[in-house]
């Protein structure tokens, strides 16, 4: 290997400078760990109902953080157990390209396709008719296609002479150049960020815009009840309580990414209005960047609807009994008393609440 240059900063360095794998590892397992239980929890639900456009998006979602956590951190753990940096590893650059490219990439579609789930949340409630007509689960497939289409194109500029992908230390890290001399890498860099950062906004617009009509539904359910059922006659029936679990499990995990990502965002701003250079800012909003894979399947773990609600249900079955029939002759004591002779509605409406003589309470 060629001997390490006399300029011992970060972009040429071929060691690394220090750290150890353990974090990276920890990282590495829990970000795999996450995803493989999400995708088991999704297919399990796939058996047992059709699956809709939102969890074809949530499926890919979950895959794309898989793959980005395979594409980065063994590449990471290698770098500290050999001792050699990204560069280090080979000459012609080779790895650090790649580790960039990945970084950038995921960070991309990751957003893209939250995006295109806030939209789906946003035509399912504010436009119903339009979404049962023209949207399908084959929509959301040529989506994601069509999202790793366009990221792939936008990422791959750098290797084309447009942005350029630089090594950060310890020298395990390599992203877009946060402090380029060339113009046209500034202008990628602002490209990059404002992408992220539009992205972001319309994530949260539809949320907010979800939320609004969500609330419409429900203060027209308890005014008009009967003509809400009328008008609920589409192939699916919506409930409110299961659009609010989409948009909980939407909502944290756009409260996640905006996080992780948005330090990334004004760290680029930063360098390009005001010029600022602070490699331990660089070096956090990375770090937050590549944290995102690792969060969003444990936020959907924890978010996602059958666990909340099975923990519910757990919890009430344990604080509360089976109600006998001497607990529902204290709760309905009036519905005990003797009926009028010929009064045979009542009698048939306490058959029909306490079963056949013989049976009720058991």
């Amino acid at each position: 290997m060629a001997s390490e240059p006399k300029n011992d900063s970060c972009p040429v360095r071929l060691t690394v400078s220090d750290g150890s794998p353990t974090i990276s590892a920890i990282m590495f397992s829990a970000g795999v760990l996450g995803n493989v239980v999400a995708l088991i929890l999704l297919e399990i639900r796939r058996r047992k109902q059709p699956a809709s456009l939102f969890q074809v998006l949530v499926t890919s979602l979950v895959i794309t953080d898989l793959l980005g956590t395979f594409s980065v951190s063994p590449l990471v753990i290698t770098a500290y157990l050999k001792n050699e940096s990204l560069i280090g590893m080979n000459e012609n650059r080779f790895v650090c390209g790649h580790f960039g490219y990945a970084m950038t990439f995921f960070s991309v579609v990751t957003l893209a396709i939250l995006l295109s789930m806030a939209v789906e949340r946003w035509l399912s409630i504010g436009h119903p008719y339009f979404y049962e007509k023209r949207l399908s689960k084959r929509c959301g497939y040529i989506t994601i296609a069509l999202i790793y289409l366009i990221c792939a194109l936008f990422c791959v500029a750098p290797f084309l002479g447009f942005g350029k992908y630089v090594q950060y230390c310890p020298g395990t890290w390599c992203f877009i150049d946060m402090d380029p001399s060339v113009r046209s890498h500034k202008v990628f860099n602002i490209i990059y960020a404002t992408f992220l950062l539009v992205m972001i906004i319309c994530t949260v617009l539809c949320n907010v815009s979800v939320i609004y009509h969500l609330s419409l539904m429900n203060r027209r359910r308890k005014a008009h009840r009967s003509s809400i059922q009328r008008h609920r006659g589409h192939k699916r029936q919506r409930s409110i309580t299961k659009e609010l679990e989409h948009l909980v499990l939407l909502g944290f995990m756009t409260i996640a990414f905006v996080i992780c990502s948005l330090p990334l965002v004004i760290q680029v701003y930063l360098r390009y209005t005001l010029n600022q250079e602070s490699h331990k800012n660089d070096r956090i909003a990375l770090l937050l960047v590549s944290a995102n894979p690792i969060i969003d399947p444990w936020v959907f773990i924890i978010l996602s609807p059958p666990v909340p609600r099975l923990l519910w249900n757990k919890m009430c079955k344990t604080a509360k009994s089976k109600p006998t029939q001497e607990n529902v002759r204290s709760i309905h004591p009036v519905m005990y008393q003797s009926s009028p002779p010929g009064d045979t509605e009542g009698g048939n409406f306490l058959k029909m609440y306490m079963g056949t003589p013989g049976t009720a309470g058991s």
